[in-house]
């Protein structure tokens, strides 16, 4: 029965390889089962390396940087949206709530596309996984996962750390039997990719949402923070689990140009390790990785229901959401916040009967909504390491920050502007939460300078549905 009031029960807390099995559970999804074709449709051996490069040490920095907030600011919870506000502001920190949220929101929808276009092999009805039967059975799991968080945190999480360890052994044979199998000459004639006249730029450009995609989830420890045993745990888990899943992530890459042309590679249907497979191995390497890949997208699609209603729920918790959204039951779960995560995932899944490729809309959508959360993070970042330094403490961490904060507006550059407005016509929308929550304060609806970010969204909202409806942008 779920309490009235506007607290949680007794917080459950998590040892450190429970957070670090979040932030694994939450990284290997959906995003490194379509690599291969992702990659090969963009560059070559070459580009992916540099990308990789850019993207792992990127992403290292943005960890670095969630370590060093979480002990240098400890009263701050769920990460993402908390450190956005401190040093921003209350109205950037709800977009930022927001964004997050809606990113996890819709990458939980990738999911059970993939899902679907995986059985689709087997089940014609089930297509790519979108069709109307596809969105069905997907409907169901969708209210079947609402259920079993409901139960609690340390239930749902500890099911997520044991479907952790399970789905990284089909990922982790695929690396070791297509390297077993991998052509020198096929590997060779993939170095320079399918246009060996592009712009190795654009090449590596063209990947980074890609790479944004699969490093979401980082941030999972952080975004937990409230749950560790010690606020230290937070940045052990942090690094813990992105280690643990870069290179697995690069490997999956680059041994797959040593099995096929980069041409083929590119057109192969998602999941595209299940066809690299079927190449090297044999019908069976197909049935290895479809069957791995539904593991690791539940798995995964458990941890981003835990973050996207945690998010709202901490917001809520310290007014920056409406009061609905703080409450909790028994099982300190806080269930309104999960079933609005559950519904807008409902209606993204609708909404895929009617999008020409929904898995690659879907998936950089999620990874464009992140953007704006991310820079925030890293600015702060540089705000509270350039406070540190002032009272004697070493350079490393501003180095640090900035390095995260140069990324992180280099992916907001290489999104585009299509993913850019296509996100505001979510975030214009959301302020209408922002209001109620103001008025239930009786406070001021908007600061002047908080005009001026809302009059932003709203262009950006205006032109993203101009757009769409021109046929500019499309789904």
């Amino acid at each position: 029965m779920s309490q009235t009031g506007t607290g949680p029960g007794p917080a459950a807390t998590l040892s450190v390889p429970t957070l670090a099995s979040l932030v694994v559970g939450s990284m290997v999804g959906a995003g490194v089962f379509s690599l291969p074709s992702r990659f090969a449709q963009q560059t070559g051996v070459v580009g992916a390396l540099i990308a990789w490069a850019i993207a792992g040490t990127g992403m290292l920095m943005l960890a670095l940087v969630f370590q060093m907030l979480a002990v240098r600011r400890p009263d701050l919870d769920a990460g993402i949206y908390a450190y956005a506000k401190a040093g921003f502001g209350e109205y950037l920190g709800f977009f930022s709530a927001f964004g997050y949220w809606a990113s996890a929101c819709v990458g939980n929808v990738t999911y059970w596309v993939l899902i679907m276009s995986t059985l689709g092999a087997v089940v014609p009805a089930l297509g790519d996984g979108d069709t109307v039967l596809a969105v069905v059975l997907s409907s169901l799991g969708l209210w079947g996962f609402f259920l079993l968080v409901t139960r609690g945190v340390r239930e749902a999480a500890a099911v997520n750390r044991i479907v952790t360890a399970a789905k990284l052994v089909p990922i982790l044979v695929f690396v070791v039997l297509a390297l077993g199998h991998l052509r020198p000459a096929v590997f060779a004639a993939n170095l320079a990719g399918a246009d060996p006249t592009g712009s190795l730029f654009e090449q590596v450009r063209g990947t980074m949402l890609a790479t944004v995609f699969v490093f979401l989830g980082v941030e999972g420890a952080s975004v937990y923070s409230r749950h560790a045993r010690r606020r230290a745990d937070v940045g052990r888990a942090t690094l813990l689990g992105f280690v643990s899943v870069f290179c697995v992530f690069a490997s999956v890459t680059i041994v797959s140009y040593g099995i096929l042309p980069v041409a083929e590679i590119a057109e192969l249907r998602q999941p595209s390790m299940a066809g690299v497979l079927r190449e090297a191995v044999g019908p069976w390497g197909g049935v290895l990785v479809s069957a791995g890949l539904i593991v690791s997208v539940l798995g995964a699609y458990l941890a981003w229901t835990l973050m996207a209603a945690e998010v709202l729920f901490v917001a809520a918790r310290d007014r920056d959401m409406p009061g609905f959204l703080r409450r909790a039951n028994a099982a300190d779960v806080p269930v309104p916040a999960l079933l609005l995560s559950t519904v807008l995932s409902q209606v993204v899944l609708v909404i895929t009967l009617f999008s020409a490729d929904a898995f690659t809309f879907a998936l950089n959508l999620t990874s464009a909504l992140t953007l704006i959360p991310f820079l925030l993070v890293a600015g702060f970042g540089v705000r509270v390491a350039l406070g540190a330094r002032e009272r004697g403490g070493r350079p490393r961490g501003v180095v640090v920050a900035v390095l995260a904060t140069v990324y992180t507006a280099f992916l907001v550059y290489a999104a585009g502007l299509e993913y850019l407005l296509i996100s505001f016509v979510l975030y214009a929308p959301a302020t209408v939460l922002f209001v109620m929550t103001r008025r239930e304060q009786r406070r001021r609806l908007f600061a002047p300078g908080e005009l001026v970010i809302l009059a932003v969204s709203v262009v950006g909202a205006v032109l993203g549905v101009v757009a769409l409806s021109t046929g500019w942008i499309s789904l």
